[in-house]
């Protein structure tokens, strides 16, 4: 059966491969976007997480033209990146404002009809950072880690209504930024990973695509790493 799933931040990087992939496995698929264009095949509506009127007024279009969300994957996030003595409260208010209160809103919205049809796949995109910390990156580490108490207090509130809430927390991935790292550095940071290289896109997006499946309906408040290794111990 055919399922409704949004993917915020669906128009690049891990976003767009999560939609991508959710659109060849036949799903109905639309995508937030500040600007750009989700994949083929996808809906595109604009919307910022930061905002709550924003969010709703996407849900809405969605609503009319693919009909309820069922699935709802919160990726979109930012970062600001600084060491704790210079990091600013607004650098610091921004990151979970978007990162962690923006998924909360996302989520808050598709729990409605989640709850009227009893079924919902909740998925929340994290980082291997969330638990395993990152200097310079306090502000982004505490948004990501703040998402697994939201997933595991989500499954304690709706979990006996069909729907599920977990965490994929991916490692380090292919992607624009990590090409423009010095070859110096990326071999450092894959010195650090078991698997010795990064992960595709692609290779988050499948874990993403099972967990809305029908086949992970008794897996929920989970985290999922999708790093090579790098943060056993979580």
């Amino acid at each position: 059966m055919s399922r409704t799933v949004l993917v915020t931040g669906g128009n690049r990087g891990i976003g767009r491969a999560i939609a991508t992939a959710f659109v060849d496995a036949g799903y109905r698929v639309a995508v937030t976007a500040r600007s750009g264009e989700g994949p083929e095949g996808t809906l595109t509506v604009r919307a910022d997480v930061t905002d709550a009127a924003s969010i709703d007024a996407a849900y809405s279009q969605i609503e009319a033209e693919l009909g309820p969300v069922e699935i709802v994957v919160a990726n979109a996030g930012i970062t600001r990146d600084t060491l704790l003595m210079r990091m600013s409260e607004q650098d610091f208010s921004d990151v979970v404002d978007t990162n962690l209160t923006g998924s909360f809103r996302v989520v808050q919205r598709a729990s409605k009809g989640m709850l009227r049809a009893k079924f919902g796949r909740i998925i929340l995109v994290s980082s291997v950072i969330g638990l395993f910390g990152g200097a310079g990156q306090a502000n982004y580490a505490a948004s990501k880690a703040g998402l697994v108490g939201l997933a595991r207090s989500i499954t304690r509130e709706l979990g006996s209504r069909g729907i599920t809430a977990n965490v994929v927390a991916p490692g380090f991935i292919e992607t624009d930024m990590t090409d423009a790292l010095p070859a110096e550095q990326q071999a450092q940071y894959k010195s650090q990973i078991p698997a010795g290289r990064f992960a595709s896109p692609e290779e988050v997006a499948k874990v993403i695509t099972w967990l809305a499946s029908d086949d992970a309906a008794y897996v929920s408040g989970a985290v999922i790493p999708v790093d090579g290794g790098l943060g056993m111990g979580h």
